[in-house]
C-alpha cells in the first residue's frame, strides 16, 4: 500500500481496493512516515509491518524544529507553483529549486494566472534563467488543457508533487489532475487582490490518483522556507557559479574581494548578475547556519548544535 495522509496518531493508505486506515504497531512514530511512502501491511488486519526504502525523499526544517519535516517521498517531479503576481519571487523560486535539486526529484516551475498578466513572458524568461534546463510551463489550473500540458510528467506510474505559495491554485490543479471521479475534492479558496496572497485551503499533506495512471502530492501552502543540508542542491541550482570557483586565483576564495576571482571578473564582464551572485551567498550562508554540525567521538558521531562552522 502507499501512505495517503499522515496524521499525528493515524496513518491512511491507497491499496488497491481502494482507502485504508491503517493499524499502528505498539509505539509506531507516524513522524517517520511521509506521503507517498510504500510500506507492506497485513492484509486482513491492515496492520502496519515496515516502510519500504524510497527512492527520494523530499524535507524540510521549519525554524521551530531541529529535524526536518518530511514532506513527501518517491516523488519523480516537483511541481513548483508560483503566478505572474506579486507572488512572483526569484528568491524563494530558488529555495524551493535547491530543495527539489537535493531530493534527487525533476523540477518543473509552473505558471498560474499568465492571462492576467501584462508580461507573462517576462515572467517566464526569468523563472527559465534561474537553472540550467529548467521547463517553465504557463497553465490555467482550472482548464483541462492543463493536463495534456503536464501530461509528460503524469504518466503511469508516476508521482507528482505540487509545492508554493498559498492562493496559486495548486489545490485546483490536483483537482484536474485528479479529474471529475475522485471522492473527495481538495477544498479551494480565492486570494486578496493587494498582495496576491492566499488562505490555506490545503492543511495537510494527501495523495490522489491521477487519471492517467500517475500520483499526485497536494501540500499546504508554505510561507517560509528555511534552506538546510542542500549544498549539493544549491551547487547545482548556481551552476555558473560552482563552475567558475576552480579558476580562482585561490582555493578558498568567497568571491567578494580577493584578487584573481573568477566569480568576481564573471561579475565585471557582465556574464554574472550580481544580484545572482549575491542570492547564491545568502543562501549558502543560510544553509551553513542550518544544517546540523556533526560532533562526538571517532566513529560515533552524533548530531550537534547548530552553527557556520562545519
Amino acid at each position: 500500500m502507499r501512505i495517503a495522509t499522515v496524521h499525528r496518531a493515524r496513518l491512511t493508505a491507497i491499496s488497491e481496493l481502494g482507502p485504508v486506515k491503517l493499524v499502528l504497531p505498539v509505539h509506531a512514530n507516524t513522524g517517520d512516515f511521509a506521503v507517498g511512502d510504500w510500506v507492506l501491511v497485513e492484509p486482513n488486519t491492515h496492520l502496519l509491518g515496515r516502510r519500504l526504502d524510497r527512492k527520494t525523499v523530499l524535507e524540510r526544517r521549519t525554524e521551530s524544529k531541529k529535524t526536518p519535516q518530511l514532506a513527501g517521498a518517491n516523488i519523480d517531479t516537483l511541481f513548483i507553483v508560483t503566478s505572474c503576481n506579486a507572488d512572483f519571487n526569484l528568491a524563494r523560486l530558488e529555495r524551493y529549486l535547491a530543495l527539489a535539486n537535493q531530493a534527487g526529484t525533476h523540477p518543473v516551475i509552473l505558471l498560474t494566472k499568465a492571462d492576467e498578466a501584462v508580461d507573462a513572458e517576462t515572467y517566464r524568461q526569468q523563472a527559465a534563467a534561474l537553472q540550467r534546463g529548467l521547463t517553465v510551463v504557463s497553465l490555467n489550473p482550472r482548464s483541462a488543457d492543463s493536463v495534456a500540458a503536464l501530461a509528460p510528467w503524469c504518466g503511469f506510474g508516476q508521482t507528482v508533487a505540487l509545492v508554493g505559495s498559498s492562493g496559486v491554485g495548486k489545490s485546483t490543479l490536483v483537482n484536474t489532475l485528479a479529474g471529475p471521479d475522485q471522492e473527495t475534492p481538495q477544498q479551494t479558496g480565492s486570494i486578496r487582490e493587494h498582495d496576491a496572497k492566499g488562505r490555506h485551503t490545503t492543511t495537510s499533506r494527501s495523495l490522489h490518483a491521477i487519471a492517467g495512471g500517475g500520483w499526485v502530492i497536494d501540500t499546504p501552502g508554505m510561507r517560509t522556507l528555511h534552506v538546510s543540508d542542500s549544498a549539493e542542491g544549491i551547487g547545482e541550482l548556481f551552476a555558473e557559479i560552482t563552475e567558475l570557483a576552480p579558476h580562482c586565483k585561490f582555493r578558498d576564495c568567497t568571491h567578494a574581494h580577493e584578487p584573481g576571482c573568477a566569480v568576481q571578473a564573471a561579475v565585471a564582464d557582465g556574464s554574472l548578475d550580481p544580484e545572482r551572485l549575491s542570492r547564491w551567498r545568502k543562501l549558502l550562508e543560510e544553509n551553513q547556519s542550518n544544517t546540523p554540525v556533526m560532533t562526538g567521538p571517532r566513529g560515533g558521531r552524533a548530531a550537534g548544535g547548530y552553527g557556520k562552522n562545519r
